[in-house]
């Protein structure tokens, strides 16, 4: 039996220098900054929960990577 999906939850890849406020600021338009910012991470816990990067890393204080998938839609129903 083959699968296919119905709909595909939106999403983006950070660029290298993103935060959750530069992506809440580009994905989340209209929406007050705490609010958009509170919403990505709750969304996003596969990244909130990383560890940043230690102290004199390239990545200093940093938690998202380039590579990184982030969901900017809530869970579909």
């Amino acid at each position: 039996m083959s699968a296919t999906l119905s709909a595909v939850r939106r999403s983006v890849f950070p660029t290298a220098d993103d935060t959750w406020a530069t992506i809440a600021a580009r994905e989340l338009k209209g929406k007050a900054e705490a609010e958009a910012v509170s919403l990505l991470q709750s969304w996003n816990m596969h990244v909130f929960m990383r560890a940043a990067a230690p102290k004199g890393s390239p990545r200093e204080g940093r938690q998202i990577l380039p590579s990184d998938v982030i969901f900017v839609e809530a869970p579909k129903a």
